[in-house]
């Protein structure tokens, strides 16, 4: 019982916000974008660095083109 009144203490902030809101906000589009988020990490396992995961997800998220060159030859 101690656990779960010091999480009401901690997000009491947020979960004020949601009753102000008065349910004009669905979770249905955070939970759609956490889980293409998710699937593009899936995805790029493998990438080096965390810029490149970055990158990729601005390509999923906004549509954005793909560069000419993908990799830096040197």
């Amino acid at each position: 019982m101690k656990k779960v009144a010091r999480s009401l203490r901690v997000h009491r902030a947020l979960l004020l916000n949601w009753f102000a809101a008065r349910k004009q906000f669905s979770s249905g589009i955070v939970e759609g974008m956490n889980n293409k988020i998710k699937t593009t990490a899936r995805k790029s396992y493998g990438f080096r660095t965390q810029e490149v995961l970055q990158v990729a997800l601005y390509h999923t998220l906004a549509d954005l083109p793909l560069p000419p060159v993908t990799y830096r030859f040197c």
